[in-house]
C-alpha cells in the first residue's frame, strides 16, 4: 500500500471516529498512530470521557472485530483467554475462546483486577498468543489492545508496576471537553434521537495490515533517531527521575513518529513528530525520585525539560 493511500484511509478513520468521540482529533490521531505502529495503548482519565466510545468507534472504522472485558477483582485468567470445555456426546475437550481472540480488544479498568489476570493480558500483548493447559494459541492479526484505567479510584485496585505500564506503546488522556464540544455532544445526541453512534467502515483487517506494513517503508534519518536515543538517555540523567526511558522507550519514539509523520501527510520523520508523541510514550516510562512525589514534580514535567535541553536536529527537508 502506498503511503499517500495509507495518508487518506487514517484521515478517513479519524473524521469518522470524531463523528461520535467530538473534539478529540489530536488524542484520537495518537491513538491510531500507536495502533498503525503495531502496538497497544493505555488510555488514562476520568470517567465518562469518551474512552470506551472511541475504542469500539476506532475498531468499526478500521473494521476489527471488537470484544470488551470488563476487569473485575473476581476476573480469572481463563475468563480472559478462553478454556477447554468438556463435550459430553463427543467424549473430548473443546477449546472455547474468550474476549481476547478480538482484532481490537477494550480492556476496561484494568487496573481493577488482580496481577494474575493483568499478566496474562500482558503476556498476550507482547507475545501475540495465549496457552491454556500446554496449548498454544495464536492470536488474530492485527491484534490489538485498548486498555482503560481510572487515576481517580485507588481503593480495591491493582495499578500496573512500571515495568508492566513499559509494555504500552502509548500512554495518553482525553481530558475533559471544551463547552461548545460538550454542548455538540448534546446536540448529537438530540439529532440522534438515540444512543448508538453509526460508524462506517473504512477499512478491515486486511487494509490495517496493508497500512501498518506500508508505515515501515518510511524514512527515518540517522540524526532522528540519534534525537530519538539522546532523548531517551537524558531521562536517565535528569536529577528528579529513579528509573529512566528504557532502549524500548527510544525505539518506541521513533516508531510512533513514523505513524505521526504519514498522519500528517509525509513520508519522512521530522523533530516535531518526535516531539508529538513524546509525551504518550515516555511519560509512563519514567519513575520520579520517591522523595519527590509530594512536589510538583511529574514525569510530564521531566519530559518537558528533556525536550527543552536536547537540541533536535534539522531533518534537512522542508516540512
Amino acid at each position: 500500500m502506498e503511503l499517500p493511500l495509507v495518508h487518506r484511509l487514517a484521515a478517513d478513520v479519524l473524521d469518522e471516529v470524531e463523528r461520535a468521540v467530538v473534539g478529540k482529533r489530536h488524542e484520537l490521531s495518537l491513538v491510531l498512530a500507536g495502533i498503525l505502529a503495531g502496538g497497544h495503548v493505555l488510555l488514562e482519565d476520568y470517567p465518562g470521557l469518551g474512552k470506551t466510545l472511541a475504542a469500539r468507534s476506532l475498531a468499526s472504522a478500521l473494521g476489527l472485530d471488537f470484544a470488551r472485558a470488563q476487569f473485575t477483582p473476581d476476573l480469572l485468567p481463563s475468563d480472559l483467554t478462553g478454556s477447554f470445555i468438556y463435550d459430553q456426546r463427543a467424549g473430548t475437550f473443546d477449546f472455547r475462546r474468550g474476549p481476547i481472540f478480538a482484532g481490537l480488544l477494550l480492556a476496561d479498568e484494568l487496573n481493577r483486577t488482580p496481577p494474575k489476570t493483568q499478566s496474562a493480558l500482558l503476556e498476550a500483548m507482547q507475545e501475540h498468543q495465549v496457552t491454556v493447559e500446554g496449548t498454544t494459541f495464536a492470536l488474530p492479526r492485527p491484534f490489538h489492545v485498548l486498555a482503560t484505567a481510572n487515576p481517580i479510584e485507588y481503593e480495591g485496585t491493582y495499578p500496573l508496576p512500571e515495568a508492566q505500564l513499559d509494555r504500552f506503546l502509548m500512554r495518553l488522556a482525553f481530558g475533559y471537553p471544551t463547552p461548545h464540544e460538550e454542548w455538540q455532544v448534546l446536540t448529537g445526541r438530540l439529532g440522534r434521537r438515540r444512543e448508538e453512534h453509526d460508524i462506517r467502515r473504512i477499512t478491515d483487517a486486511d487494509g490495517v495490515l496493508g497500512m501498518q506494513a506500508a508505515i515501515e517503508t518510511v524514512t527515518v534519518e540517522d540524526s532522528i533517531s540519534q534525537y530519538c536515543v539522546n532523548l531517551a538517555t537524558a531521562t536517565r540523567r535528569h536529577a528528579n527521575v529513579l528509573v529512566g526511558a528504557s532502549p524500548r522507550g527510544s525505539l518506541a519514539l521513533m516508531v510512533c513518529s513514523r505513524s505521526y509523520a504519514v498522519l500528517s501527510g509525509r513520508d519522512y520523520v521530522t523533530p516535531e513528530d518526535v516531539k508529538a508523541v513524546a509525551h504518550p510514550v515516555l511519560d509512563h516510562r519514567l519513575t520520579i525520585r520517591p522523595e519527590l512525589w509530594a512536589t510538583e514534580v511529574t514525569t510530564a514535567s521531566v519530559v518537558d525539560a528533556v525536550l527543552g535541553s536536547v537540541p533536535a536536529p534539522s531533518s534537512g527537508r522542508t516540512p
